[in-house]
Formats: structure tokens, C-alpha cells, sequence
């Protein structure tokens, strides 16, 4: 059989790590500390390849793109300020030779031939989407009232008091539409490489009536985009990576129940009652339910270190479809 129809035949996961895999919350996030856990990271990522997976590698941007935001505010006297977008362009490009080197290094150690790539994505989201009208999301750095006044007058910008913390930047975050690299990501990972992609949720774009895009001021919910698309490549399986070996009901109390199960009827009760929390594991658990109610098989919430155990059934949390059988839809967005 020849090589390529070998490679097709291989499992595909989309392995969502978070920006927080690189920085971590007990450090600075200096470069030296991302290297270091980038190349922690790696290794829990090389153990699906020994698994037998083709793996897209998404990722987020939340420390890093704060500080490129801190370093444009800081440099504003000296050079062009840059809009968001770029900011997210330019986090997506940075982590991504990070990973996709410290990727390459360990697939090396472990004698597998493979390629590691890097595709810099765009994501279609709705021009109409009402966050454009509520931005809630807090970027960048913090500031005082009267800077923050000024901001608001002089840029325009929506800003809100943080958390007795001082004033911050919030911009939209709209729900993801469409990726626009898809085919050319499906296309890589069928040829065996790591693809890293949708970095930071990806670059947002509107689509324009002549059906050209345009970058927008947003920033897109990572877990959000690589549920979409994970669902649109058809991967098998959707690896959540994040802070905690399993879903926990009554997160951090006396009570706290972990989870080594879940069917999406489940997930949508709990999420209802309030057990995950909009800040931490919502977002997540969102993201698992729509790639499963858009034709995935399973999804896989667990830490990295614990990912090669979690794909022998050892740990982690699985969510599939449970007994009923889920509607595939064709998605939220309207045409824009």
C-alpha cells in the first residue's frame, strides 16, 4: 500500500493546548520559561504520535498578546501603534516557531520522520455578531481613570473598571464562522506533518460583499475555533488541554466530584446549573458540545501531562454523544 493512503488511514486529533501551556501562572513569561514548557508541551504532544494520530496543534495567545498590546503602548512615541489583528497575527507567528521547533526537536529525539508546520490563520466571524455591539473582553494592560478617560476619548476604545484592579480595554469577541485555511490544514495533516494552527483563536475577518476579507479589532474564544474546526476537517477526536486532570462538578470545594465520564446531555444540564463557570472550564465544555452535535466522535478534557494516559483510558475526561442521537447542524452564523 503505498505511503500516502497509509498516512489518510491515520486517526486525526485536534489538540487544543492553552496560552497558558508557554506562560504559566507562577512565572514571569519570560522567553526562556516559554521554551522550557514548550518543550514540556511537546513531549505530551509527540506521545499521540506514537499513538498513531495525525495532530493539529491549536493554541492561545491570552499572556502573550497582552504583552505585545503592553509593548505597543509603551512604544507608541517611538513607532506605529498596531491594531489588534496584527497583535494576534504577530502571537500566532511567534508561538508557532516556538512549537513547531521544540516539535520538530522532539520528534527528532524520538527517531520519527515527520514535518512540523506552522499555518498563520484566518477565521471568518459575522460582521453582525451582537459582541460587536457589547465588547466584554479585557486586553492589554491596566490603567488609571485618567488615562483611561483619555483613551476612551482620544481612540475610541470601550473601557471598563477590572476587578478594583484599574480600568482595562475590552473588545468584541464574536463567535467563529469559518476558518479559511481549512482545506489547506486537512490537506497538511493528511500528509502525516503536525500542523499548528488557529493560534489565539485565530486572525478575525469579516468577509466583505465582493468576498474579500477584512481584518477586525476582536479576539475569537480558542477552544471556540478549534471545536469549529476540528468539526469541519471531520477529526476523530478533540483533545482539550488544560490546567486540570478531569472535569470537576463543585470545582474546589469539600464536595468536588471528578469526572472520568460525560455524555452531552449531561454536559449541557451541568453547564446549566452553574457548575462551569464562564472564566474557566464554560468555554471548554461549550466547545465539546458543539463539536459533538457537528459530527464528532469524542472529545478528551485533561492536563498535558497526563494526555498520553488520557488517550489509554486511564485518566482525563471523555464526552461523547451519549445514547440519543444528536441533530448535525449547519451552524450559527449568517452569511456576512
Amino acid at each position: 500500500m503505498p505511503i500516502w493512503q497509509v498516512i489518510s488511514m491515520a486517526k486525526t486529533a485536534v489538540v487544543a493546548v492553552g496560552g497558558n501551556s508557554l506562560s504559566k501562572a507562577n512565572q514571569k513569561g519570560t522567553i526562556p520559561e516559554q521554551w522550557e514548557n514548550a518543550a514540556e508541551t511537546a513531549k505530551h504532544i509527540v506521545s499521540m504520535v506514537k499513538e498513531g494520530y495525525n495532530v493539529i496543534v491549536t493554541h492561545g495567545n491570552g499572556p502573550q498578546v497582552g504583552n505585545v498590546l503592553l509593548r505597543v503602548e509603551l512604544a507608541s512615541h517611538l513607532v506605529y501603534p498596531l491594531p489588534l489583528d496584527v497583535c494576534v497575527a504577530d502571537t500566532e507567528g511567534g508561538i508557532g516557531y516556538v512549537l513547531q521547533l521544540t516539535l520538530y526537536n522532539e520528534l527528532l529525539r524520538n527517531k520519527i520522520n515527520k514535518g512540523v508546520v506552522t499555518m498563520v490563520t484566518q477565521v471568518v466571524v459575522d460582521k453582525n455578531d451582537p459582541a460587536f455591539q457589547k465588547p466584554t473582553k479585557p486586553i492589554g494592560p491596566f490603567y488609571d481613570k485618567a488615562k483611561a478617560e483619555q483613551y476612551q476619548k482620544e481612540k475610541g476604545w470601550n473601557i471598563v473598571e477590572d476587578a478594583g484592579r484599574g480600568y482595562r480595554r475590552v473588545v468584541p469577541s464574536p463567535k467563529p464562522c469559518e476558518i479559511v485555511e481549512k482545506d489547506l490544514i486537512k490537506k497538511m495533516s493528511d500528509t502525516g506533518a503536525i500542523v499548528i494552527a488557529v493560534g489565539g483563536g485565530g486572525i478575525p475577518v469579516i468577509r466583505q460583499a465582493d468576498g474579500t476579507l477584512k481584518g477586525v479589532e476582536a479576539v475569537i474564544d480558542k477552544d471556540s475555533a478549534s471545536s469549529l474546526l476540528a468539526s469541519t476537517i471531520g477529526a476523530d477526536l478533540f483533545m482539550i488541554s488544560t490546567d486540570v486532570e478531569k472535569v470537576a462538578l463543585d470545582y474546589k470545594k469539600p464536595s468536588q466530584k471528578n469526572l472520568d465520564h460525560l455524555t452531552i446531555e449531561e454536559a449541557k444540564k451541568y453547564l446549566d446549573e452553574g457548575q462551569f463557570p464562564a472564566g474557566s472550564m464554560g468555554p471548554k465544555i461549550k466547545a465539546a458540545i458543539y463539536f459533538l452535535e457537528h459530527g464528532g466522535k469524542e472529545v478528551i478534557i485533561t492536563n498535558p501531562e497526563n494526555i498520553a494516559r488520557a488517550l489509554r483510558g486511564e485518566t482525563g475526561t471523555r464526552i461523547t454523544k451519549g445514547g440519543k442521537d444528536v441533530v448535525e447542524s449547519k451552524g450559527a452564523c449568517a452569511k456576512n
